[in-house]
């Protein structure tokens, strides 16, 4: 069964499978789904939710997300089509709406001879997401270029530009994480003037690496684990010999032990199962408990 909300030509789907919404291919159905394109299709839905008395909840392009198979109750609003955005040749500004997707972006700010995104390429995530996560790579992160973002309470209420110290980042975390406030768009300061070939040049050295050390031809969740500074994450599974761990359909990647992927129709139990192993086997070793850097959503404990 679906519902259409007239007013605005947005359909809701009802029992919705969220595997294909997900990088893992993962989870189980979404007993309400839309994809609003734009602020005010996104409005709407959290008013209808809230009219209807059912839970609600945000995701972007799922690549950070483990869904569990039972599927998940109420509405799931997936942002993955509020895309679209500016980008300032002279100054550097860079607008974003949060279903943007960052290599996108990265990719566009390139071309436009800016520098200070050649890093994201490789995450497979959406602008919104990022911001949540403070997502990072080679050193760099969303916290360093980001200058605001529009956050709007899951709740619905008035929209609110929130400064980077505003924010509160810190190693993948922001205030965001705790509060329920939707991303709706970002603004990024990037440094202009470079020259567009030498930026993209860049760009591809950087993909290229990911795609050489990172199971790109797998579905996975991009890496699973925090890094518990100084360590790493991967270093300390790899030595403990994990690497090609099977449970299931899902395998610790032998190209990088941070990385779980699914091989053959693995379920979320098969995932959580070696996210558990991987922790008990780091804490007898090190004395300290790795912590997931993926989200995970419809499980009891989550709930």
């Amino acid at each position: 069964m679906n519902i259409l909300i007239e007013s605005i030509d947005l359909k809701i789907h009802n029992q919705i499978n969220l595997s294909s919404f997900t990088s893992l291919k993962i989870g189980g159905p979404a007993e309400w789904l839309s994809e609003p394109r734009n602020i005010n299709e996104l409005h709407k839905l959290i008013s209808w939710a809230k009219n209807k008395k059912i839970p609600s909840r945000v995701i972007g392009a799922g690549s950070n997300l483990l869904i569990s198979d039972r599927g998940l109750d109420g509405l799931t609003i997936c942002t993955r089509k509020m895309h679209g955005g500016d980008i300032n040749h002279k100054t550097g500004k860079v607008m974003a709406l949060s279903g943007e997707s960052l290599p996108s972006l990265a990719r566009r700010a390139a071309n436009a001879g800016l520098h200070g995104l050649e890093w994201a390429i490789g995450i497979p995530g959406t602008v919104g997401g990022a911001v949540v996560m403070n997502a990072g790579a080679q050193g760099s992160c969303i916290a360093e270029k980001i200058i605001s973002a529009e956050v709007m309470p899951l709740i619905g209420g008035t929209l609110q530009k929130l400064a980077k110290k505003d924010l509160l980042f810190s190693y993948r975390n922001s205030r965001l994480q705790k509060e329920e406030l939707i991303v709706l768009s970002a603004l990024f300061q990037l440094e202009p003037g470079h020259n567009p070939k030498e930026i993209n040049k860049k760009t591809d050295e950087i993909l290229n690496h990911r795609k050489n050390t990172q199971p790109y031809h797998l579905p996975s969740c991009g890496s699973v684990f925090r890094n518990p500074e100084p360590h790493k994450a991967g270093f300390l599974i790899e030595q403990l010999g994990l690497k090609g761990t099977k449970s299931g359909g899902a395998e610790i990647s032998k190209l990088h032990a941070n990385f779980i992927v699914n091989t053959l129709n693995a379920s979320a139990e098969d995932i959580q199962k070696l996210i558990s192993m991987i922790q008990i086997k780091v804490k007898e070793k090190h004395g300290f408990l790795l912590h997931p850097e993926v989200k995970q959503l419809g499980f009891k404990r989550n709930e």
